[in-house]
């Protein structure tokens, strides 16, 4: 099988071009064995490029234990390079269908190549006490602080949580200092707490000023990556209906920066990042 490694920010991902590739097993069982880091190719998950009948191309994601998520927003961008890069489009405005619905992806190109895609993740949904609310950055001024936020239980303390969908769940708690965050040992707990029955991305976030944050994330299903684009658009959104900064923030990441802008007149977030092809290759099961 014929593979491609790229990434978005050190958020890493074995691609297959489904177009032209037969997945030799289980696309789960193959995410587990590709993404191996010892015996494996070695990434977060592993993404499928396929044809689709309602967009220009349809993304299907395994996390790196095999399950499979709706939505992935530095997996998107690296497809939407993918395709263009590999001469299967020439647009450089894209649709791409996800679990999460189709996105929306523009491309900046230089030199034939994509350098920055900028992805319409959509409304953010908030999901605090039971609720389905899709939110725009209005929404501070009729919701208050104590909707927004949900107390959650960890390990015998209160911990403040704003639980948001971006296409798949995220639970975005502010802390102190992110770098000196056991996210080892927070990350699972909350990943598996029973408040979220279908478990939930983790989001710690440290703010620096009105227009920069700090983020690590325990992704569902992987455990801690370099970077989470709708982790990223969680947060800021977050950080909006909290008061804490601008509808324009850049997420501060460990492989990278986000660009997020919240739109104040349709309530869609966008996020711009860049997208990197590393290697190609053949893996044999």
């Amino acid at each position: 099988m014929k593979f491609t490694k790229m990434h978005g920010i050190g958020n890493d991902y074995v691609y297959v071009n489904c177009l032209e590739e037969e997945l030799p097993i289980d696309a789960g069982r193959l995410a587990e064995l590709v993404s191996d880091r010892h015996f494996g190719i070695g990434s977060d998950g592993l993404i499928l490029i396929e044809p689709s009948e309602v967009a220009d191309f349809r993304m299907d994601i395994y996390n790196a234990d095999g399950s499979r998520a709706m939505m992935c927003g530095n997996g998107i961008r690296c497809v939407a390079k993918y395709v263009y890069d590999h001469g299967m489009t020439n647009m450089t405005a894209l649709k791409i269908e996800t679990l999460a619905g189709v996105k929306h992806i523009e491309l900046t190109v230089k030199d034939g190549k994509v350098r920055l895609a900028t992805v319409n993740m959509g409304k953010p949904v908030l999901l605090s006490h039971g609720m389905n609310l899709e939110v725009t950055p209005s929404s501070k001024e009729s919701l208050s602080l104590d909707q927004i936020f949900e107390p959650l239980d960890v390990l015998g303390e209160t911990w403040r949580v704003i639980p948001i969908s971006m296409g798949n769940p995220h639970a975005v708690f502010f802390v102190g200092d992110v770098g000196g965050l056991d996210i080892q040992k927070y990350g699972p707990l909350i990943e598996n707490h029973p408040r979220f029955v279908d478990r939930t991305n983790v989001e710690f976030v440290q703010l620096v000023d009105a227009r920069t944050v700090r983020m690590r994330v325990w992704e569902r299903g992987s455990g801690e990556t370099m970077a989470c684009g709708t982790g990223a658009c969680a947060t800021a959104a977050a950080c909006v209906l909290a008061g804490y900064t601008d509808t324009r923030t850049d997420v501060k990441l460990l492989g990278g920066t986000l660009q997020i802008r919240w739109d104040e007149e349709d309530g869609h977030i966008d996020m711009c990042g860049p997208a990197t092809e590393v290697f190609t290759g053949e893996f044999h099961v």
